[in-house]
């Protein structure tokens, strides 16, 4: 069984289909705007299977994603993520996935440092490492692994925490989509992905404060369903269409943590529900 699904660290974080766009303001994504304020968090969220179709091959999924985020707008911030899956295919195979990445961006995104890591049944199948910097005319990214090799992209570019930051800044501002490239440094570290995001209405969780319910901390928070769609330039159907590689799905909150996770493959679907939050001290800027 060969179901290995390509997962960025961003992807795991952001992430229902919004209202109705009408006649809403387009925003192109820009630098981090200055107000914007990320809460330090690790969530867990228990992954399962949603809607499939049967060309997917698969008969089950279950695993769990966990995000650590920490850091702030001064210091830079840190993400230690990891999503553990186990695929059951309709033959009665199976397979584990598991990837693991670590990040660090620094202010004003100056530059971003990741580690990627994914094993299928234990066994390391690809791994990705490199720096990327912001120059004058160009973001330079020089890869150690899986080979050394420097490339240049656009300095229209973001980075992931910069990309959460402007989606954030657009939702409060009443913008209801953003269209973005992004460099995560996923898979082999050479690709930048396209992406749309699609923002609805600004909703409150009614969940109660002293609840049972992992986002019981989140109560009375406002939040805007967010879905972001994620293009490769360099493929397209028969057409000449540009298709979307999956969308992503998900609660924002005001303050940058994410719920209701939904991952759309197009034949199959994940689901992600919230089952723990920790929220650590904030370090305040000096």
């Amino acid at each position: 069984m060969q179901t290995v699904v390509n997962f960025s660290s961003r992807a795991a974080t952001l992430l229902l289909l919004s209202g109705i766009l009408g006649a809403t303001p387009v925003a192109a994504a820009g630098a981090a705007p200055v107000g914007t304020k990320l809460v330090p968090h690790r969530a867990v969220y228990d992954m399962k299977l949603g809607d499939t179709e049967e060309q997917s091959g698969i008969a089950g999924l279950s695993g769990r994603m966990v995000y650590d985020f920490s850091g702030n707008a001064c210091e830079g911030y840190s993400v230690n993520f990891r999503f553990v899956t186990e695929f059951q295919d309709t033959s009665g195979g199976s397979q584990i996935t598991d990837l693991q990445t670590t990040s660090f961006e620094e202010p004003e995104a100056e530059s971003y440092q990741f580690l990627s890591k994914t094993y299928v049944d234990q066994k390391l199948v690809e791994e990705t490492r490199g720096t990327a910097h912001a120059g004058a005319d160009a973001k330079k990214v020089e890869l150690k692994q899986p080979a050394e090799k420097s490339l240049e992209i656009s300095n229209e570019v973001l980075f992931p925490t910069e990309h959460l930051l402007s989606v954030m800044k657009s939702a409060k501002d009443g913008i209801r989509f953003v269209a973005a490239d992004i460099y995560d440094g996923a898979e082999t570290g050479e690709k930048v992905y396209a992406t749309t995001s699609v923002i609805g209405t600004k909703a409150v969780n009614s969940v109660k404060s002293n609840s049972s319910s992992a986002d019981a901390p989140l109560s009375g928070m406002n939040y805007w369903p967010v879905t972001v769609a994620y293009f490769d330039p360099s493929t397209d159907d028969a057409s000449g269409e540009l298709l979307p590689v999956y969308q992503l799905s998900f609660w924002l909150y005001e303050n940058g943590i994410s719920g209701h996770l939904k991952l759309d493959y197009g034949d199959f679907t994940i689901q992600g529900t919230m089952t723990s939050l920790e929220l650590y001290d904030e370090t305040e800027c000096q």
